[in-house]
């Protein structure tokens, strides 16, 4: 079985560990998914992100969940960009995810930034997920 959306299988796995309970969740590595992970982290919903050596000959991102009051950190996280409708903006259409309180997460000719960070570099790109 191929993968298609690897972005949308990575914001999965780490909804459905949250949902059940789980301190850890791991999934292949990429830069891509590495810088989403650097930003959730920078944003407070997880607790850390590490590259390790899976059993595998690939290296995996080990992604520490966060938990408020025993509640995931991470109320929700919705893939924006899909493979089949690809959604790219400018940086003056890029949304406001809960009037500020979420963060979008761009992939941008600069890197993979939040909707701040290209705001401010006045940078567009692919939306590729909005975390609340």
């Amino acid at each position: 079985m191929s993968v298609h959306d690897t972005i949308g299988d990575f914001i999965t796995v780490i909804r459905n560990a949250g949902s059940v309970g789980k301190d850890i969740c791991s999934y292949p590595h990429s830069k891509l998914r590495a810088g989403v992970g650097r930003i959730l982290k920078k944003e407070g919903f997880i607790k850390g992100i590490r590259e390790t050596d899976g059993d595998s000959s690939c290296k995996q991102l080990e992604i520490e969940l966060k938990y408020v009051d025993g509640v995931h950190a991470i109320a929700g996280i919705k893939r924006e960009s899909k493979p089949g409708c690809r959604r790219y903006c400018g940086y003056h259409e890029i949304p406001r995810v809960l009037e500020g309180l979420g963060v979008a997460i761009l992939s941008t000719p600069k890197g993979v930034l939040d909707d701040v960070t290209a705001r401010r570099e006045k940078v567009g790109g692919e939306l590729l997920c909005s975390v609340w």
